[in-house]
């Protein structure tokens, strides 16, 4: 499943060609890519038509898209595009027939670059696009990541998509920021993360703890902090829970820079390309191999019905915390 970074790198790639367009007309060849769209906010392909789109913003693994010119009464709304499993959304020339699984088409109309279109492809489904009311932001920052322009608050194509900063889709609003978010509060994930009473790698993988993360950054973060993934969260020093978050940060950050990791051709960003990261992993899908560490054979363990690779020497299991015993019964 694509994480942080694989969206991140999709995000990038819209924003410059969408922000700003006008959403001519909108094709729909498959109604199971609506699931995530609620009749009740009106027809999709009518809530669409003849709208702007504002910029391109991300919290996690979701991309939203607000929209201008409001029509009727819902008021602020986005195109909400979750990637689920296998879904890729693709910019390409108008009348050229080249993407298999094409679920969702749109005609979009930029003012400087022209005409082009909106590819919404998905093999398995499990992805979605849906128009989702915006809502206010519990914490008053910005709803997510949409750039360096709007991220900073400041005014962008109109007064509109600068309000729109401050908001978030209400499909959204429950997922956590994640931790490339300038408006991440360190103290806040801290404080929930030594309340979780589960293993580090649960907790890494909980979207509303914490947003981005997925298998295989979770295995790359905790390689480099050198924790094994049943280590309590709640059992994590302060110091221990600074050098993990600096940790994710730098897989996030390096993955993003080698266009997120591509495994097969179901990944791609905007143009069709893969991403490299997975020439640089150190832990997922290594098993058998030594670990770049210490040299010691890298494992696979199963996890979640997934699974988790690690260096069973560098990441040793934890020991079971001292029962306390039990006290004396009163004197009699």
């Amino acid at each position: 499943m694509p994480e942080l970074p694989e969206v991140e790198v999709v995000r990038a790639g819209l924003s410059p060609a969408v922000s700003g367009a006008v959403i001519t007309a909108v094709e729909v060849f498959d109604e199971r890519s609506l699931k995530r769209h609620s009749p009740l906010e009106g027809a999709f392909d009518a809530l669409l038509e003849g709208r702007t789109i504002l910029g391109a913003g991300r919290r996690g693994k979701f991309l939203w898209f607000p929209l201008g010119d409001s029509a009727g009464p819902a008021g602020a709304q986005a195109l909400v595009t979750h990637l689920g499993m296998s879904g890729q959304v693709l910019l390409r020339t108008p009348g050229v027939e080249e993407d298999g699984l094409l679920r969702i088409r749109l005609h979009i109309e930029h003012p400087v670059q022209g005409e082009f279109w909106v590819n919404f492809v998905d093999q398995r489904i499990f992805g979605s696009m849906a128009v989702d009311r915006l809502v206010p932001t519990a914490d008053g920052q910005p709803g997510g990541y949409f750039g360096e322009v709007l991220a900073s608050g400041a005014s962008a194509a109109s007064d509109d998509s600068a309000a729109s900063a401050a908001l978030v889709p209400s499909q959204v609003a429950h997922i956590a920021r994640d931790p490339l978010d300038p408006a991440f509060d360190e103290a806040l994930f801290f404080a929930a993360l030594g309340r979780k009473r589960t293993g580090i790698k649960r907790a890494l993988l909980d979207q509303t703890l914490i947003s981005g993360i997925g298998n295989i950054y979770a295995d790359e973060a905790l390689w480099a902090a050198r924790l094994h993934y049943e280590h309590p969260a709640d059992r994590l020093t302060r110091p221990r829970m600074r050098e993990l978050l600096a940790e994710v940060r730098l897989v996030l950050g390096k993955a993003l820079a080698e266009g997120g990791t591509s495994f097969d051709a179901q990944y791609v960003n905007v143009n069709g390309a893969s991403g490299y990261f997975s020439h640089s992993l150190n832990a997922y899908g290594q098993q058998g191999k030594p670990c770049p560490r210490c040299g010691t054979p890298l494992v696979r363990e199963a996890f979640m019905n997934r699974s988790s690779h690690l260096c069973p020497r560098c990441q040793r299991r934890p020991r079971a915390p001292r029962a306390t015993p039990a006290p004396a019964p009163p004197a009699t």
